[in-house]
């Protein structure tokens, strides 16, 4: 699994709406045990890429932070 540091495989958008598939689909009741264990896996592994996304952005803006723009205007 991709860590925050590494660009992951999937894009957040869609590892996000492929979470909420799994959370709908294991929400409704109708897998088999077998099936919702498969679900779960897959979901623990969407979310892992939510978070390293995440991780990625919010790692991002503290260096923006740290090092404002050379075109941001000087503070009062």
């Amino acid at each position: 699994m991709a860590m925050a540091s590494d660009t992951p495989s999937m894009g957040y958008e869609a590892a996000r709406a492929a979470l909420a598939e799994v959370v709908t689909t294991l929400e409704s009741g109708d897998a088999t045990l077998e099936e919702a264990l498969a679900l779960w896996e897959q979901g623990e592994q969407y979310a892992q890429i939510c978070e390293a996304w995440l991780a990625g952005a919010q790692e991002r803006l503290s260096q923006q932070e740290q090092s404002p723009s050379e075109s941001a205007p000087p503070p009062d």
